[in-house]
This record gives structure tokens, C-alpha cells and sequence, in this order.
């Protein structure tokens, strides 16, 4: 009889909390470039028992313009590999996840950095695989414009190849430290890549033994048909967003579709929806947080944001912020968005300020308000009706919602018999019950090819 299906866990934190405004009511550790911060952070989440901790990257400043300028505090981001190599020091057993991009990095780099993470955090490293698509991003890597939609796709499938290909330079047993012989590992052993593509040209080896998981476990985040269609064939995680249970059940059932159809096994792919719960001891309590947080959302950040989701079909310049919503004129490119803009409008006698905070707080992910029972009772619905694998948790204040939500809300599950009560592997692959990658190399038919060694020229 096989054992009782459990749920995977990924904290995720978002700066000093998801909530746009959450930051105004963080008590962080001395702030969010402080290491003792993100220590803490991974600290509860390990307490917690998580899979492991993860970080989103982009490498170009994200605000939001309207009709005045006005920052995020999601537009200061560390660098998220140079982060987790100071966390694997301070945790034992909780994996490691970051971010880095195929669109403006190189794929040795990726490679040789994230086998590092492996190696010294003893195996639980995760490699966030996406693409990137901001202008600011593509300019601060020399482009007038960042690559197209096929484009980068094509890339990232390319990158990935490269990148598994040179994670497979050193065969198992390459590696031998005979100290008697005088031989550290077996060159024979060793495989050059020398790949030459479309968008890459790799010689290869790495300079680094294989991996101890084989591969860092690969993440993706892609829900475009394109996205879908790579995560099919190579994610191990896919990290995705819906509101609510009927809409992550269809993604969940088609990507499981598609998995199989790639030649795998449909549990080799974990489809991990992020949450945001917002958790307190009574539902009156909780909300009362919520209202405050949406209270706290600046008037202009909510009606930048407000505007950029509704287009130019409307100029809320021109409006009365404590008025309602008008009917907005038909627009072809928004009519999916002002369809709901609208419906929220329409959602009680609420002003346009008031639904420009509550669109300025809300987000894709579905977001749980209530009691650590109501919110288990959430979660545990989802994981029934085959919308999830498990979830990635998006704290709406940090550290505060995450240190309540491992207190409150884990112990509940693990009451309902939904989530471990203790580590049973030590690598990230062991915890989220993935195989680990055979070497290429493990095939005796697999061709070598010989590393080209440099040598001087002595003329």
C-alpha cells in the first residue's frame, strides 16, 4: 500500500512581505539587505519543515509610473545566489532556490554556479529557470530591446541543454583522491561538451565534479503555451499562480497531460500554486489586518497601478478619486481586464481610490484570510481536488505571517496528516520525493569526447 499523499511547501519571500503595502507594517531584522534577515527568514522556514526556500530575481529596476512617479519596495533586490550561499552555512536540510535567467546569462556561468550551491550545501540546490522580458533588464546588458517571445524560448530550451550537459562533465566515480597513486580523479573520466547551437558555442568541462543531486532541481514558472511547453519536457517544479481551485485544477490536469506526453512520469513534475496567507487566531482578527493593509496602500502607487491595468481607456487624472468608477469605453487590447476591473467595481458602493487599493493589493495568486483552520481547510481543498502538489507560500508581512503560519497553520496540517513532522532526506530532490539524474555517461554507448587542453606555444 503506498504511503498517503503529502503536500510540498515553498516559502517564497517577496522583499519585506507580497502585500504592496506590507512593508509598512514588517518588523525585519535589520532590513532587507541585511543577512540577518534572510537567516532568520530560512531559519523559520526549516523549523517549519519546508522543502525549501525561494527567491525571484530580476536584474533591472521594477516601479510603477502614473500619474505621479512612486516606488515598490520590490523594486531593491539582493543578488539571490550570492544570498543562499551564506544560507546554506546557517541550515542543515532546507533547500535552496533561486533565480537566474537564460535570457542574460551564459549558460557555463549557470552551470559551474549552481553545481557550487550543490556541492557546498551537501545537495539542495534549485535552479529557477526563466526568461526575461523587462526593457530596463535588456539595456543594463548592452540591448536596445529585450529578446522576443520565440526567441527567448528557444534560448532557455538551448540553455538548459548546455547546462545538464556540462553538470554531466565528471562522470560518478571520476573523482577518486587516490593519494597513494598521486592521482586526484580519472581524466578518462572526464567529457568535454563542445557544443555549437543556435544561440550558444560551449567547450566545456565543468571545473567542478558532478553535482550531488546530478542536477540542481529545476524550477519553472512559464504559463504561456511556450512556457508550458518547455516546463513540460524539463521542469521538475513549476511554480504558478491562479485565484482560485477550478482554474488551478485545469492548468494542474493539462500540464500533467503534457508531462506524460513528453515521455514522463506525471509525478516527476510538482505544480506548486503560490498562496498568500494572512493568518490570525479569529477570522475577525485577520480581517481587521486586511483592511489595514489595504488602508496603508499609498494613493498613488493604487491608482498607477489601477491605470496600468486599465490602459489609456480612462484617465483617472481627469477623475474623482472618492467617486465611483464610470463605464469605461470597449477596448480590444484590455476588454478581459476592464471586464474585471469592473465587476470589482460593481462589488459594493466602493470609490475609485478604494478599488484601486484593493486591485494594488490583490494579486494572481489566491489570497487566504482567516484562522489557521480556515486557511488548512483552503489548502487542504486545493490539494483534494488535484489543483496542487503543494504550494508555494508568499508571507503578505515578513517575518510576522511567516513565523505565524509555521506556528499555527504547519501543525494543523500535520494533524490533518497533509504535511511531514520531520525531514526524511537531507537533499532537495529526497524532500520533494524526485529522482536523481542518470549521467549520460552512465551509458557505455554515449561517445566521448576528449577535453581539448591548452598548450603553450614554445616557438
Amino acid at each position: 500500500m503506498s504511503a498517503p499523499r503529502q503536500m510540498h511547501m515553498l516559502a517564497f519571500p517577496s522583499a519585506l512581505g507580497a502585500h504592496v503595502a506590507g512593508w509598512r507594517k514588517a518588523t525585519p531584522s535589520g532590513g532587507q539587505h541585511s543577512l540577518k534577515y534572510y537567516t532568520h527568514l530560512a531559519k523559520v522556514a526549516e523549523a517549519g519543515l519546508f522543502d525549501a526556500i525561494f527567491f525571484a530575481d530580476a536584474q533591472g529596476y521594477r516601479t510603477i509610473v502614473g500619474r505621479d512617479a512612486y516606488s515598490r519596495v520590490d523594486a531593491l533586490r539582493v543578488d539571490p545566489l550570492v544570498l543562499l550561499g551564506a544560507l546554506a552555512a546557517s541550515t542543515d536540510r532546507l533547500g535552496l532556490i533561486c533565480t537566474l535567467s537564460t535570457s542574460y546569462n551564459e549558460p557555463y556561468a549557470v552551470a559551474r554556479r549552481m553545481a557550487t550551491l550543490d556541492h557546498l550545501s551537501g545537495g539542495r540546490a534549485g535552479w529557477n529557470v526563466v526568461t526575461s522580458t523587462s526593457q530596463n533588464e535588456a539595456r543594463n546588458f548592452g540591448r536596445d530591446q529585450h529578446f522576443g517571445h520565440a526567441e527567448r524560448y528557444a534560448r532557455a530550451g538551448e540553455f538548459l541543454e548546455v547546462v545538464t550537459g556540462l553538470w554531466d562533465s565528471f562522470e560518478e566515480d571520476a573523482v577518486e583522491v587516490d593519494q597513494a597513486a598521486g592521482r586526484y580523479f580519472d581524466p578518462a573520466k572526464v567529457h568535454a561538451l563542445e557544443h555549437q547551437g543556435e544561440h550558444f558555442r560551449v567547450a566545456g568541462p565543468l571545473t567542478c565534479a558532478r553535482p550531488p543531486q546530478g542536477y540542481p532541481v529545476i524550477v519553472q514558472a512559464g504559463s504561456s503555451d511556450a512556457g508550458q511547453a518547455l516546463a513540460a519536457q524539463t521542469a521538475e517544479v513549476v511554480f504558478t499562480s491562479h485565484p482560485n481551485v477550478p482554474s488551478a485544477a485545469k492548468f494542474y490536469a493539462a500540464l500533467k497531460e503534457q508531462v506524460v506526453a513528453a515521455g514522463r512520469s506525471p509525478d516527476s513534475c510538482k505544480i506548486m500554486p503560490a498562496i498568500q496567507p494572512l493568518v490570525a487566531d479569529t477570522e475577525e482578527e485577520a480581517r481587521a489586518i486586511e483592511a489595514e493593509l489595504e488602508s496603508l496602500v499609498h494613493p498613488d502607487l493604487a491608482i498607477a497601478m489601477l491605470q496600468m491595468q486599465i490602459g489609456q481607456t480612462l484617465d483617472l487624472s481627469k477623475l474623482n478619486l472618492n467617486g465611483p468608477l464610470p463605464d469605461m469605453p470597449d477596448s480590444n487590447a484590455a476588454r478581459s481586464i476592464q471586464a474585471r476591473v469592473a465587476e470589482m467595481s460593481r462589488d459594493g458602493e466602493v470609490t475609485i481610490l478604494q478599488l484601486a487599493r484593493r486591485i494594488a493589493a490583490g494579486r494572481t495568486s489566491a489570497a487566504l484570510t482567516g484562522t489557521p483552520v480556515q486557511i488548512a481547510d483552503a489548502m487542504e481543498e486545493w490539494f483534494n481536488a488535484k489543483a496542487a502538489d503543494g504550494f508555494v507560500i508568499v508571507p503578505p508581512v515578513l517575518p510576522d505571517q511567516l513565523e505565524v503560519f509555521v506556528a499555527k497553520v504547519v501543525p494543523e496540517l500535520q494533524r490533518r496528516g497533509l504535511f511531514r513532522t520531520a525531514y526524511e532526506g537531507t537533499t532537495l530532490r529526497e524532500h520533494l520525493g524526485l529522482d536523481r539524474p542518470v549521467s549520460r555517461y552512465a551509458d557505455p554507448a554515449t561517445p566521448r569526447v576528449e577535453p581539448r587542453i591548452w598548450q603553450p606555444d614554445l616557438k
